[in-house]
């Protein structure tokens, strides 16, 4: 698990490409989530390390929901968790704990025990914080951020019948703050942005695509377009590990950096370069 912050000062006016600066970077792991790394890939590789799969194709994930949105009306099942309750809860936890601590101004170090808060002061600080949960699949996850203190919530999904199933199990459950919109984050529609952007699992099934490397380009196009300035991006991943994907948003500035420094350079191209920094 990674967390990557867009510094407030840079706003994307002020930027023709993103920027990484490794030391105004903020990252931190899981020791619960006991991930491994299954490769070393990065974004500017020709051919992906980890083998295509089922997973990465949308016509399995709009099946395996069918299945559970049946399975749901026929036995109330909520379905799968990705990636099992024990990491949710580790995110989940780790979240908020890095969320309050920059609403109180202080520089994150989750290196031990997050510091007790009364239930009104979490309140008070997530409550201001809008979020977007990326490949949402059932919803949980942000049924799980609303109870800890999260009111703005918005869950996407390119699969029409993840958010019927995400949407009918809030309903029963009255979680009625959280909306859910069928969207694909690499052609996203949205046309908002968000201080927290979570992604648990979204980007190891794109990776996993026959094209995976161009999608995963595609991936940080849209969630630097998505991500308001002062934003953190929380991804979890069981594929990568925290300094894979540092790395892999470094090869994504440089591409766009070379990019805007071709004189020749296309009307398409010439959009990578307002995008925002992450930091």
């Amino acid at each position: 698990m990674a967390g990557m912050r867009f510094s407030p000062e840079e706003s994307p006016e002020a930027n023709q490409h993103l920027q990484l600066p490794q030391q105004q970077l903020q990252t931190a792991l899981s020791s619960a989530a006991n991930f491994r790394p299954s490769s070393d890939y990065s974004s500017d590789k020709d051919e992906p390390d980890a083998e295509t799969s089922m997973l990465g194709l949308q016509s399995y994930w709009d099946a395996a929901y069918l299945d559970e949105l049946a399975n749901f009306r026929e036995h109330g099942h909520a379905g799968e968790i990705w990636f099992g309750t024990d990491v949710m809860d580790t995110v989940i936890s780790w979240t908020k704990s890095l969320c309050t601590d920059v609403s109180q101004g202080h520089i994150p170090n989750h290196g031990g025990e997050p510091k007790p808060q009364s239930v009104e002061q979490d309140e008070k600080y997530l409550s201001c914080w809008s979020v977007l949960d990326i490949g949402t699949g059932n919803g949980l996850l942000l049924q799980e951020l609303s109870k800890q203190g999260f009111t703005d919530l918005t869950g996407t999904d390119y699969s029409e019948g993840a958010i019927d199933l995400a949407q009918s199990l809030a309903d029963r459950d009255g979680f009625s703050n959280i909306k859910f919109l069928v969207d694909d984050i690499l052609e996203t529609k949205l046309d908002r942005q968000f201080q927290l952007v979570m992604d648990k699992g979204t980007l190891d099934a794109i990776g996993l695509h026959p094209d995976g490397p161009i999608k995963r380009i595609m991936y940080w196009d849209s969630v630097s377009k998505l991500l308001a300035p002062g934003g953190i991006l929380v991804i979890t991943s069981c594929n990568h590990t925290k300094d894979e994907l540092v790395q892999e948003v470094e090869n994504f500035n440089q591409r766009n950096i070379a990019i805007s420094q071709e004189p020749s350079a296309t009307k398409d191209q010439e959009t990578h370069r307002d995008h925002p920094p992450f930091r």
